[in-house]
C-alpha cells in the first residue's frame, strides 16, 4: 500500500493555545529535571511562588471535587497569579481560579457543579470576555494530548469527538487514516507549564502514590515542566518502596513536594475522606452572584495565611465529620 501525506479533511476553530515543542520539552526534561534524590518539602506558598506564574499554562487534576489540589488552588488565588491559561476537568479549583479572576484562555472539557448545576463564575467569567478563549475537548481528549506529550510524538489519532460539535470547537483535525481509509481525529500534543495534583502518599523526593482513581496524574505529570505535587501523607521512602506498582509519578518528575493533610477539601479522597456537601453549597450560593463569590474568597481564601489557618476556620468536628462519612459509606 502507498502511503500519502496527511491532508486534513476537516480542523477545528478552537486556538491551539499552548503551541509545543516536543525537542525543546526533552531538552527541558534533560536540562531542568534533577535525578538526584533531593529533599523537595516545602509549603504551598513556597512552592506556587517558585513554578507558577503570571501568564503560564496551568493544569488541576482529577475528575469534579475528587482528589482535587484545593490547598494549591487556594495559594495560587492569594499570590494573585493574572493570565492563567487553563486545562482541567475540575470544578471547585477552576471555579474559584474563575471567581478570582486569573484565568485569561480555557482548553475546557467540564467545568460545572456536578448535581448543583452550571458554574456561575464560568458563566460570568465567560459572558464578560474576561476567558478570552474558550477552546472545547472531550474528556478523553485532553488527556490524550497529554499522553501525546508524555510519549513524545506531536499528535495521537483517535475516534473521539468525531461527528460532533466538541471537535468543531478544538482545535484538533480529521484526517483520512493512510492505513484503513477512516476518519480519525488528530488530538495535538499538550506540554502544560505548570501541574497541580493531589495524591493520597508521597515522600520528601516527590514518589507519588495514589489509592482508588489514578485518573490522569500518570499522564499529566509526564507532560508537565513543573510539577508541584500535594499529599495527605509524607512517608518514609523505605514505605513508598514496598508497594513500587503504585508509585504513579516517580520523583524525577516532581519540582516540589507539599504537605496538605485534608489538601482536597471541601472535596473528597478515596478511603480517606467524603466530601463536605455543607461547604461546597455554601460556594454554590456564593457564587451565584460576583460579589457573593468575593465575599466567600475574601473569608475562606484572603482571610487564611494559609493552609493550616483554612483547617482551623473550617474546624476540627467538620473534617472529622468528612472521616467518619467516609467511613460510613464503606460499612
Amino acid at each position: 500500500m502507498e502511503v500519502s501525506n496527511f491532508e486534513a479533511l476537516e480542523s477545528g476553530v478552537g486556538e491551539l493555545i499552548q503551541p509545543f515543542d516536543l525537542d525543546e520539552f526533552r531538552e527541558w526534561n534533560r536540562a531542568k529535571k534533577s535525578r538526584k534524590l533531593e529533599d523537595k518539602l516545602m509549603s504551598e506558598q513556597e512552592a506556587v511562588s517558585r513554578f507558577v506564574y503570571d501568564g503560564c499554562y496551568i493544569g488541576t487534576e482529577l475528575y469534579g471535587t475528587v482528589r482535587c489540589p484545593m490547598s494549591l488552588a487556594r495559594e495560587v488565588v492569594r499570590q494573585n497569579k493574572k493570565d492563567l491559561r487553563v486545562c482541567g476537568q475540575g470544578v471547585l479549583e477552576l471555579d474559584l481560579w474563575l471567581a478570582a479572576g486569573l484565568v485569561k484562555k480555557l482548553d475546557i472539557t467540564y467545568i460545572g457543579l456536578e448535581v448543583y448545576g452550571t458554574s456561575s463564575a464560568l458563566r460570568r467569567a465567560v459572558e464578560s470576555g474576561q476567558v478570552e478563549k474558550c477552546v472545547e475537548w472531550s474528556n478523553g481528549a485532553i488527556t490524550w494530548r497529554m499522553k501525546a506529550a508524555a510519549m513524545g510524538v506531536p499528535f495521537l489519532p483517535t475516534r473521539s469527538m468525531l461527528g460532533t460539535d466538541t471537535l468543531k470547537y478544538s482545535a484538533a483535525k480529521v484526517v483520512e487514516d493512510p492505513f484503513t481509509g477512516m476518519k480519525v481525529a488528530l488530538l495535538p500534543a499538550l506540554v502544560l507549564d505548570v501541574a497541580l495534583i493531589h495524591v493520597h502518599r508521597a515522600d520528601k523526593h516527590g514518589n507519588a502514590q495514589i489509592e482508588g482513581i489514578s485518573g490522569f496524574g500518570a499522564e499529566m505529570a509526564r507532560a508537565a515542566k513543573r510539577v508541584i505535587i500535594s499529599a495527605e501523607e509524607i512517608v518514609p521512602t523505605e514505605e513508598i518502596r514496598k508497594y513500587p506498582d503504585r508509585t504513579i509519578i516517580p520523583y524525577y518528575l516532581v519540582d516540589a513536594v507539599v504537605h496538605a493533610p485534608f489538601g482536597s477539601h471541601p472535596g473528597e479522597m478515596a478511603y480517606a475522606y467524603g466530601r463536605d456537601e455543607a461547604e461546597i453549597k455554601a460556594w454554590v450560593e456564593a457564587s451565584k452572584t460576583a460579589e457573593g463569590a468575593q465575599a466567600y474568597l475574601d473569608k475562606y481564601v484572603h482571610g487564611t495565611k494559609n493552609h493550616d489557618d483554612y483547617l482551623k476556620l473550617i474546624g476540627e468536628e467538620r473534617l472529622n465529620q468528612c472521616v467518619d462519612l467516609r467511613e460510613r459509606r464503606q460499612a
